[in-house]
C-alpha cells in the first residue's frame, strides 16, 4: 500500500490562529477540511471561503470532506481550489455516480464517505468512478469522539472490496497512537487525525510518531 498518508483535520485546530496551527502540521500529507452545513450533521463548521483562505496560506494539498445535504452545489467553487480530493457522503447523494463524475471532470479525485451504520454494498456499482473510500469510525459531526471498535471489520471489508484497484482507503474518527497500527493493519493507507494531532504539544512530532507506530 506504500507510505501512510496523514491528513490532519483542522476541525480540531484553534480557529483564532488557524495559520499558525496549519504551520504546526507542516510534515503532513494533506490538510483535511470538514465542511458541515448544520443539516446533514448537527454542527456548522466551514464554508468555501474558509477553504479558500486555507489554500492561500497552506502549501499542503487539500482533502475536502463535504458533510452537507446538497454536495453538488459546492463542487464547482471548491474545484477551483484544485484540491487533491473532494469527498461526498454516500447517504447525501441522490445520484452518486453523477456526483463523482462531476468531481472528476474538474480534474479532482473523487471520494465517497460512509457513516458507521452504512453498509459497503452500494459502492460495488461505483468503484470505477471513485478514487477514495472514507470509512467513518465515529458518527460524523463533532471531533474528539472515540473510535467505534466494530469499524475494524468494516475497514477490512472495504480493503477487500477495493482489491487491486487504485483506490485510497481513508479512515476518520478517533485515530491516535493507541490504535493507528490496528487501523493500518486492517487496510487503511490514509488516515484523518484531528484532536490527537492538534491537541499534542508538538503536532509535527505526533505526526511522525503516528507513522512510526503504524509500521
Amino acid at each position: 500500500m506504500g507510505r501512510l498518508k496523514i491528513s490532519p483535520s483542522i476541525l480540531a485546530a484553534d480557529f483564532s490562529k488557524l495559520g499558525a496551527e496549519i504551520e504546526r502540521v507542516y510534515n503532513a500529507d494533506f490538510i483535511h477540511i470538514d465542511m458541515m452545513d448544520g443539516h446533514y450533521v448537527p454542527n456548522l463548521s466551514f464554508g468555501p471561503m474558509v477553504a479558500q483562505t486555507v489554500k492561500q496560506i497552506c502549501d499542503l494539498p487539500l482533502d475536502i470532506h463535504l458533510m452537507v445535504t446538497n454536495p453538488d452545489q459546492y463542487i464547482p467553487v471548491l474545484a477551483e481550489l484544485k484540491p487533491a480530493y473532494i469527498t461526498v457522503h454516500y447517504e447525501a447523494c441522490i445520484h452518486l455516480q453523477r456526483t463523482l463524475n462531476s468531481i472528476r471532470e474538474y480534474g479532482v479525485k473523487a471520494g465517497v464517505s460512509l457513516n458507521p451504520h452504512t453498509p459497503l454494498d452500494g459502492l460495488c456499482y461505483v468503484l470505477d468512478d471513485l478514487d477514495l473510500i472514507l470509512v467513518m469510525t465515529v458518527n460524523p459531526g463533532f471531533g474528539g469522539q472515540k473510535f467505534i471498535p466494530k469499524m475494524y471489520d468494516k475497514i477490512k471489508d472495504a480493503r477487500s472490496l477495493i482489491g487491486d484497484r487504485n483506490i485510497d482507503l481513508e479512515v476518520d474518527g478517533g485515530i491516535s497512537l493507541n490504535n493507528i497500527a490496528q487501523v493500518v493493519e486492517a487496510g487503511a493507507n490514509m488516515i484523518v487525525a484531528g484532536s490527537a494531532v492538534f491537541g499534542a504539544p508538538d503536532a509535527a512530532k505526533y505526526i511522525s510518531d503516528l507513522r512510526k507506530a503504524a509500521n
